[in-house]
């Protein structure tokens, strides 16, 4: 090393400490390492112009600093090179249990996360990928934050064409009668809630405490922003002003540590939105757009296709990894109206560039694998399913659509080309004449249905509102055979609830075969299929199914402190799993409740659900136009 190296006329200075050679040299590499780890500290960490700042004259500091973020901001299409694949390793999905072992939790939804492609450049940094487009710079989007909102809210509430809690007077006693009970049941929930857990994110009923988990890297007080707009639309008023409180008051979003992007945009972002949009409280509006503020790091990526796990502190560093398609494919929704209510066109932005890689991207056979590379925009496996790990990317296609007034055609094609490679290749029949949708390896089908894959019911019955007359009554069949095979899975079981999956290959037909797919977590998809097909056909069987899993929920989930998840359900005295999952309050309750309601309670021509069912409403103004839908 230079500096070492002996002057004339000098003997070296470790020599003139009156060093011998061996204690040189450890000297020598001692002083090599920490110059190396100082080196490493400025220019390979995470965000490393915050370490330059403290070598570096302020100026020079500061130059750095906006270069660093001009070139993290900036996305690119697929790249020419694509980095070895590593085989998925253990994944967390939709709805997972917090509860449950990490992720997805038990949504996990038992698959697996593929491991961190090899860095060929340090976390923060971007390589240089030929074909890349220049996007916003940070500086820029920062400054356009700033905008004024220049959302009419009043304007907002003229255009509804109902009000979202309905006008219709009450029907005939017994479905009164059946929405009280589950008014009656949300109203349990969360007072249990409020008594045991309130702040933290689930109660725990059983052991009559709160959980927090380590998906919403420090956030708190998940079930309080989950139930926000179910206690608004079931007119509990002094609960919903508990949870409002609670949000101002006690809501704090400057925490740090590494939170999933598809649960805080779903839950917190979601929630927050929609009881926004139903109550016009500023309050709301400005806790979503701050939290959507500390999401857009998790896009500084080659491809901008986002990381799932992001830094919520003052970092903004996304961890390595696949991205997963139903976790980066469920933004959309809720990013258009971080847009609208903002002013700032970065959250559309950043969505409209996920479809541009999509598109670009070859689909085997049509399908959409589970994992992509955010590094170079290809797939990393050929894995399929409309279950856990796939699952909202579908839903979100034709609810973007729909929430567009029908204009966002691009996200329609989508959803009709994706739809018919899954009923070429995916949907079966089993011997027992049961319809169901199987899962693709490479070609190889799994005849396995999960508990998550049972929203699709709803969802293709909703998309064939609006298909050709050619084949909207195909569509609604098929949408009947589905939801009446997810209705097969809870009736074969004891206590009349659904298992986390069933299978059709061993000679029994909807039923879990493996013990460890025996539990039910509270999960809502197969009464949100009900709600859609009991609103869009008005068969009096989905009311009845419902109140089958009311009747069976309360039997075999309520304890003395909520409502818990059990171990199997084929077991007539379950276990239960202590967990109060807050998607119980946000959607399975919900759903319940709007099978029992009016049709123009949250009425679908003025509201799309998000995956966690908080309503976002069907823009009938102008932001098709600054979102850039085609």
């Amino acid at each position: 090393m230079v500096l070492l190296r002996k002057l004339p006329g000098m003997p070296g200075w470790p020599a003139a400490l009156g060093l011998r050679l061996p204690q040189k040299f450890l000297f020598l590499l001692f002083l090599s390492g920490l110059l190396t780890l100082c080196f490493g500290a400025l220019f390979l960490l995470p965000d490393s112009s915050r370490f330059k700042r403290l070598f570096l004259p302020r100026r020079a500091a500061a130059a750095s600093s906006s270069a660093s973020a001009s070139s993290a901001s900036s996305s690119s299409s697929t790249g020419d090179t694509e980095l070895p694949r590593s085989p998925p390793a253990a994944a967390e999905p939709r709805h997972a249990s917090s509860a449950a072992p990490r992720r997805l939790r038990d949504r996990l939804r038992g698959a697996a996360r593929p491991a961190a492609p090899p860095a060929h450049t340090a976390p923060g940094s971007r390589p240089q990928v030929r074909g890349a487009e220049p996007a916003s710079t940070a500086p820029a989007a920062a400054r356009d934050t700033q905008a004024p909102s220049r959302f009419d809210y009043e304007r907002f509430q003229q255009s509804l064409r109902h009000p979202p809690r309905g006008r219709r007077p009450p029907e005939d006693p017994e479905t009164q009668a059946r929405r009280m009970k589950v008014k009656e049941m949300m109203k349990f929930a969360w007072d249990n809630y409020k008594q045991y857990a309130l702040g933290k994110n689930e109660l725990r009923p059983l052991t009559k405490n709160g959980h927090i988990g380590n998906m919403f890297g420090g956030l708190r007080g998940a079930t309080v922003v989950d139930a926000l707009d179910t206690l608004y639309i079931m007119e509990l008023e002094e609960e919903f002003q508990e949870a409002k409180k609670w949000v101002e008051k006690s809501f704090d979003l400057n925490v740090n540590g590494e939170a999933s992007l598809f649960e805080v945009n779903i839950r917190y972002i979601g929630g927050l939105l929609a009881a926004y949009y139903l109550t016009g409280e500023e309050v709301f509006k400005s806790k979503a757009l701050e939290l959507g503020e500390k999401l857009l790091p998790a896009f500084n990526t080659p491809t901008g296709i986002p990381r799932g796990v992001i830094n919520l502190g003052s970092w903004g560093w996304a961890s390595a990894g696949s991205s997963i398609l139903a976790e980066f494919g469920t933004l959309h929704l809720e990013f258009l109206h971080l847009s609208e209510l903002s002013g700032n066109p970065v959250f559309a932005e950043k969505v409209m560039n996920i479809r541009k890689v999509l598109n670009k991207v070859e689909k085997p056979q049509g399908l959409y694998p589970n994992f992509l590379s955010p590094v170079t925009g290809n797939w990393v496996q050929h894995h399929v399913s409309i279950g856990g790990l796939g699952d909202s990317f579908y839903e979100y296609l034709i609810k973007s659509w729909l929430m567009s007034d029908k204009k966002d055609s691009e996200a329609k094609r989508m959803y009709d080309d994706a739809l018919e490679a899954i009923e070429k290749h995916l949907v079966k029949k089993s011997a027992g004449g049961l319809t169901y949708i199987a899962e693709w390896r490479g070609g190889i089908l799994d005849h396995k249905m999960g508990h998550l894959a049972c929203f699709s019911g709803g969802m293709i019955a909703l998309g064939a509102e609006h298909a050709g007359e050619e084949k909207k009554q195909h569509y609604m069949d098929l949408a009947a055979e589905i939801t009446n095979t997810c209705h097969e899975s809870y009736a074969r079981s004891d206590t009349k609830l659904g298992p986390e999956a069933f299978r059709f290959d061993t000679g029994s037909e909807a039923m879990a075969t493996r013990l460890s797919e025996r539990y039910y977590i509270l999960r809502p998809e197969v009464v949100e299929s009900y709600m859609y097909m009991w609103r869009l056909t008005h068969d009096p069987k989905y009311r009845q199914w419902g109140w089958e899993a009311v009747k069976a929920l309360e039997e075999h989930c309520r304890v003395e402190a909520g409502f818990s998840g059990i171990r199997d359900v084929y077991s007539t005295t379950p276990t239960h799993d202590n967990m109060q999952q807050s998607f119980f309050l946000a959607e399975t309750l919900k759903y319940l409740y709007l099978l029992f309601c009016e049709d123009d309670v949250l009425a679908l021509d003025d509201w799309v659900f998000n995956t966690e069912a908080h309503p976002l409403p069907i823009n009938h103004t102008n932001f098709k136009a600054k979102a850039g839908v085609q």
